[in-house]
């Protein structure tokens, strides 16, 4: 699975436009940053689909690859899980989060799923590693699961073995999560709730899916409700190991049923998503890649979107990255863009957490124009849904941008208090205080010179 992660480069671009001249704010000596701050228990909505969109989803999800090669059989684990942390050191928020993890797959799924000692044996493995040596083996992967395998070692001894692919499995016994140890808590808990999610159910992501962890536009970074529940389908009695995709089918809408899914008609079809597509947006959003050429990719994927006359996320996705991607050169196209993925957005149920992300564009934009007012009213209107979410990237640069606002106009106790709580969130978002400091830095760069800011 491919993680383009949160975008939040944009800020600093967007530092360029704004007025250069230094700017007076409160300093931060080294090492006296506030305490981290972390999450309280998931509140992901209820279900909200119909039981045809759910059983629709469900094998799609269950009986094709990303690749999208099909799967022969449904596959599981079958009887209790247990689960394993094992590598470098983990954190105690990263233990707590993987605990976390672990109390909503057995409430919100109904797994049977529980943790064992580093050195005991288990179903699945989950071994923090240094990012190098991730990347070295898997240039793609910002963290990933094998099958049929149990540690790093055992991996790249077998990893051309045709046990380690998945059309080859019939039932599943042993997985084995890789996640870097040297990134933010916030990243190892993303990857965690992917990919163990993944170690459990579907192997497949689906861009078009709008309320799901399982799509590579990762506006979604914890499990959601509609996740829990295509687990929870996973683990369902009616089904077991090697079931064909017919057997499933049939079992399906008992199961929909249980699961609170909405009776209704035939669930609308959803048209493939083509490779080049797929291509574009990789290309676009692809660190490594040139930026002329990743705008020209944003635009084909932009323009692909429209042509297939798509209406889910896909469509909104296109948009924001190509509003991303245009911001530095042409910032009319680039709001123009935004507005337009804000709008597909709107449009779908379940999508605040992508409005948010584009949100933190408009909020950044109204910062560097001067908009203190809008800016706040910005920040003010997504932060439930980033909370909601419990992603603290979002949810540590919107703080800022409003500190920054609030500074702006003279509010500058209202501003402190904001300010220090965004750096608790950063802790958790941005893991290393040079980071910290840096986005800090790149947002006091966007506020112009407003009352109550002397340039020096």
């Amino acid at each position: 699975m491919i993680r383009f992660g949160v975008i939040l480069a944009t800020l600093a671009l967007l530092a360029a436009c704004a007025s250069p001249a230094p700017v007076t704010r409160i300093a931060m000596a080294p090492g006296t940053l506030p305490a981290t701050k972390s999450f309280g228990p998931a509140r992901p909505q209820a279900l909200r689909r119909s039981s045809a969109s759910f059983q629709r989803d469900f094998l799609r999800l269950a009986f094709t690859l990303e690749s999208g090669r099909a799967l022969p059989v449904f596959t599981r684990f079958e009887g209790p899980v247990s689960l394993r942390l094992t590598g470098r050191p983990a954190s105690r928020l990263t233990q707590r989060d993987l605990d976390n993890l672990i109390a909503r797959l057995r409430n919100e799924a109904k797994i049977n799923i529980s943790r064992a000692s580093s050195a005991a044996p288990a179903n699945i493995t989950i071994e923090l590693m240094d990012r190098a040596a991730l990347q070295r083996a898997v240039p793609n992967a910002a963290c990933f699961v094998a099958p049929n395998a149990s540690s790093w070692s055992d991996f790249l001894r077998n990893r051309n073995n045709p046990r380690m692919e998945w059309t080859q499995l019939t039932t599943r016994r042993q997985m084995a999560i890789f996640i870097p140890a040297d990134v933010s808590a916030q990243e190892i808990r993303d990857c965690m709730h992917e990919e163990v999610a993944q170690a459990l159910g579907p192997v497949n992501d689906l861009y078009d899916l709008t309320d799901s962890i399982f799509n590579d536009d990762n506006f979604h970074t914890v499990l959601t409700g509609f996740d829990m529940a295509i687990l929870r389908a996973y683990y369902h009695p009616s089904l077991s190991s090697g079931m064909s995709r017919a057997q499933v089918a049939a079992a399906l809408p008992g199961i929909a049923s249980q699961l609170g899914a909405s009776p209704g008609g035939a669930a609308s079809p959803v048209s493939p998503t083509p490779i080049s597509w797929k291509r574009a947006v990789q290309t676009a959003l692809g660190a490594s890649t040139r930026n002329n050429l990743r705008l020209g990719a944003a635009q084909t994927a932009a323009a692909i979107a429209r042509n297939q006359g798509w209406r889910d996320t896909r469509l909104g996705f296109s948009l924001y990255a190509l509003g991303r991607l245009s911001l530095p050169q042409d910032p009319d196209t680039a709001l123009a863009a935004f507005a337009a993925a804000d709008n597909a957005f709107s449009q779908l149920p379940g999508a605040e957490i992508h409005r948010a992300h584009i949100g933190v564009q408009t909020a950044a934009f109204a910062l560097s124009s001067g908009q203190a007012e809008r800016a706040i009213a910005i920040v003010d209107r997504h932060s439930p849904a980033i909370l909601r979410a419990q992603n603290a990237w979002l949810l540590a640069t919107m703080l800022m941008i409003k500190a920054e606002a609030l500074q702006s106009l003279g509010r500058d106790k209202e501003a402190t208090t904001v300010r220090l709580d965004s750096l608790g969130w950063a802790r958790y978002a941005f893991g290393s205080e040079t980071e910290i400091r840096a986005r800090l830095t790149d947002i006091q760069l966007l506020a112009r010179r407003t009352t109550g800011e002397q340039a020096q």
